[in-house]
């Protein structure tokens, strides 16, 4: 498949405008976002939506950084990964997630570059709101966004228009280098949930997780199936500390009638 000039615009634009809303407050930064726009933008959305759902299951241990550490950026996946796996029949969701990797943690450093060019920007904003410059208050304060979105534009915009040179490299690597890159993007979101149940898990909760493990392993219930029966639980374990609660504060009134 080839990607026109146009579409490569509209993936830059999109890409820019997904990237500077995570300075807004807003989840577009996530790897199904950006996948679900590119998968609009040529014409393919149910493998945009399988390689983004699989960054998300990847994202959701190492996409949160933990303690110093910086994560990956969605980017790789969501725009950078999707491309991969619609322009090119040979690379599957799994191996775009794993190959598309390295582009992410290097637009991670890229995210930290701006970041440390911006780090005067309060100070500089202060200044000029002192100063009663309105206008350089408005530029430096709007500066990072501004440079985000041009940045997202820019690596939207590039990847699409060099896919085919991107899709001609992934030529070149072997059969069973793809099968072992299909074998580690497959693996990489039990790595983001091992990272998850590592920091949230608790003893009391080990049951729980051992149920999803044998609903999904063994009777192959589909993630809907498993999301019910951990609804029917949370609502009982909800109840039960609802009733506690209540019969904890009888107890207390109770005993101040009695004093």
């Amino acid at each position: 498949m080839e990607i026109t000039f146009i579409q490569a615009v509209l993936i830059g634009l999109w890409t820019a405008a997904c990237y500077a809303g995570m300075l807004w407050g807003v989840y577009t930064n996530r790897a199904i976002f950006l996948a679900f726009g590119v998968g609009v933008i040529l014409g393919d959305i149910q493998t945009a939506l399988q390689v983004g759902a699989i960054a998300e299951l990847a994202f959701m241990g190492f996409g949160v950084g933990a303690g110093g550490t910086v994560p990956p950026n969605p980017i790789g996946p969501g725009i950078i990964g999707t491309l991969m796996a619609i322009t090119n029949p040979a690379v599957t969701p799994e191996s775009a997630l794993a190959l598309s990797m390295p582009f992410a943690v290097a637009i991670q450093f890229l995210q930290t570059a701006i970041y440390t060019v911006r780090a005067g920007a309060p100070e500089s904003a202060t200044r000029a709101l002192e100063k009663q410059d309105f206008r350089g208050f408005k530029l430096h304060s709007n500066m990072t966004i501004w440079l985000f979105a041009l940045v997202g534009f820019l690596l939207g915009f590039l990847g699409a228009y060099s896919m085919e040179l991107l899709t001609t490299l992934v030529g070149y690597i072997p059969a069973w280098l793809l099968t072992g890159l299909n074998v580690a993007g497959g693996m990489l979101p039990a790595i983001g949930f091992a990272m998850i149940l590592s920091v949230m898990v608790k003893k009391e909760l080990v049951p729980f997780v051992l149920m999803g493990y044998v609903l999904a392993a063994y009777f192959k219930l589909p993630v809907i199936g498993i999301a019910l029966f951990a609804t029917i639980f949370a609502l009982q374990q909800y109840n039960q500390a609802s009733n506690k609660s209540v019969a904890a504060a009888n107890t207390e009134v109770g005993n101040d009638d009695w004093i």
